[in-house]
């Protein structure tokens, strides 16, 4: 379920609202004072960056390009 930033108009209150959006949905046509505040999306990766080759799959490397002379291969 995502969370939501709802603004109440009326009193300038801020509030942090964990629903489904067809929850949001009837809970907005109930409560007409309030509306979502536009926030930037969360964005999770799993890789930071490069990750290292382990020493096996660097051996098949040097296999592929010994048997291919013209491979461009970084080993």
């Amino acid at each position: 379920m995502p969370t939501y930033i709802i603004k109440d108009t009326k009193t300038n209150k801020i509030e942090e609202v964990f629903m489904f959006m067809s929850e949001l949905d009837e809970f907005l046509k109930t409560n007409p004072e309030k509306h979502i505040v536009p926030q930037a999306p969360a964005i999770v990766s799993g890789v930071a960056g490069l990750r290292k080759i382990d020493n096996g799959f660097r051996d098949v490397l040097k296999k592929i390009k010994s048997k291919h002379r013209g491979s461009t291969i970084d080993v």
